[in-house]
């Protein structure tokens, strides 16, 4: 059966911003059946066809710019695919090219660089620059080697090196001539010291030769020993005593002791005998015993005294003119700090040999002992004040020299005073005697 013939064309026109729809008909099935059920849900036909248009519309608007985006995207891509294959066969050429360009100029082997560089710095080459560098060096050390020989060697005026030359010349003729002056005199006086020194070397051989002479046998400590026995000497003689001197007189076991001071021996038989031991070195405190205990053996004596040089000689931890076993004492002998120590230790050995005797009881052995604590004390005080006057004439000798020192730089000053107010040589000899009328 065919369709229907439809009486009346559709008609669609445009009026301004309208659209008019005459006699259309659509026979979509989805068309149909939105309408439908939009009519049975209580909706105009003509609002669901005329949203139908309108969103119909919008779609085909979208739809048209998509297929239009479409065509542009596809478009493009075709152009930038040409566009891509256009440069990359470009750069291609380009690389192609400038490799060839750098393979020419930076070649290993055959490059304009690697040969250019050859030849300036390769040392087979004339043109290279250390040969250059080498070649100028040499050219300007050889014109200054010539330049200076010239000057050196030219004694022409416009050399600015002439004086200079013979200035030099003349320094040097004069330095010789007192180098060898000077060596002259050396070699004079080389020989006066190499005389004195002769003369010195035999001294010191005589003088080697006399102490080793006096370090032999009886004459070692003989001079101490001659000292100690001649202050006895004086001591036994004025208290009516006896000293002999018997360094070098052997006893039966030897020569212990060298004077012996026979007490109260001038008036009669000695009532005492005092052994004295003069030592010029230094001993231990035991030996320092023994010896005096050896020495009261072989003379016989009923006490002994170890005389030494100096305090410093005395034997450690021994005490001057303290008694030991109470037959022993120690006592210094100084010539410079005089002969008292001696002689209190003489009084003291003299006093405990008197009291000890049979016949001493009517000696007051307080008394005795309490003299002698008083000449120790006084000697103590004696030692301090020799001390204090030593420190004091120590001082007083400095300020002598401080004295001096100030005088001599018055006396400089004055000198310069003198320099200063004398007259300049050549000067006027008239104006002297105005200057004195005005003063």
């Amino acid at each position: 059966m065919e369709a229907a013939t439809p009486l009346r064309q559709p008609q669609v026109r445009l009026a301004g911003d309208r659209l008019a729809i005459d006699g259309l008909v659509v026979d979509d099935d989805c068309t149909v059946r939105v309408v439908r059920e939009r009519e049975q849900a209580g909706e105009a036909p003509a609002k669901t066809v005329r949203d139908a248009v309108e969103i119909g519309a919008r779609v085909l608007d979208r739809e048209q710019a998509a297929a239009n985006a479409e065509y542009v995207r596809t478009e493009f891509e075709r152009a930038a695919s040409e566009l891509n294959t256009q440069f990359a066969d470009r750069a291609r050429q380009v690389a192609e090219y400038f490799n060839e360009r750098v393979e020419q100029v930076f070649g290993p082997e055959h490059g304009h660089l690697a040969r250019e560089l050859d030849k300036l710095f390769s040392d087979g080459s004339s043109a290279s620059v250390q040969n250059r560098v080498r070649e100028l060096v040499a050219e300007a050390m050889a014109r200054s080697r010539e330049d200076l020989m010239r000057q050196f060697s030219s004694a022409e005026g416009s050399n600015p090196l002439a004086d200079f030359k013979a200035g030099t010349i003349r320094a040097l003729k004069a330095a010789d001539q007192r180098q060898h002056e000077t060596q002259q005199a050396l070699q004079r006086q080389m020989a006066d010291l190499d005389k004195q020194l002769q003369a010195l070397r035999l001294e010191k051989q005589t003088l080697e030769e006399v102490a080793a002479e006096r370090e032999r046998g009886t004459a070692k400590g003989r001079t101490f020993e001659e000292l100690v026995a001649e202050t006895l000497d004086a001591l036994a003689l004025a208290q009516g005593d006896v000293a002999e001197a018997v360094g070098d007189i052997k006893e039966a076991t030897g020569k212990r002791g060298d004077v012996v001071v026979a007490i109260d021996a001038c008036a009669g038989p000695a009532r005492g005998r005092l052994v004295f031991e003069a030592k010029d070195a230094r001993l231990s405190k035991p030996r320092a015993l023994a010896e005096l205990d050896g020495a009261l053996a072989e003379r016989s004596g009923d006490f002994a005294v170890l005389v030494v040089p100096t305090e410093g000689e005395l034997p450690a931890r021994v005490e001057p003119l303290r008694e030991y076993n109470g037959d022993k004492l120690v006592v210094a002998l100084d010539p410079e700090a005089g002969t008292l120590p001696l002689e209190l230790a003489y009084r003291l050995a003299r006093a405990r040999v008197l009291m000890r005797r049979p016949d001493g009881d009517g000696i007051d052995a307080g008394a005795v002992r309490e003299a002698i604590e008083r000449a120790l004390g006084a000697l103590g005080e004696e030692r301090k004040v020799k001390q204090q006057l030593t420190g004091a004439k120590t001082g007083i000798d400095k300020a002598y020299e401080l004295v001096g020192s100030m005088s001599e730089r018055v006396r400089g000053l004055l000198a310069e005073i003198d320099v200063l107010v004398r007259p300049e040589e050549g000067g006027d000899a008239g104006a002297a005697p105005v200057d004195q009328m005005e003063l």
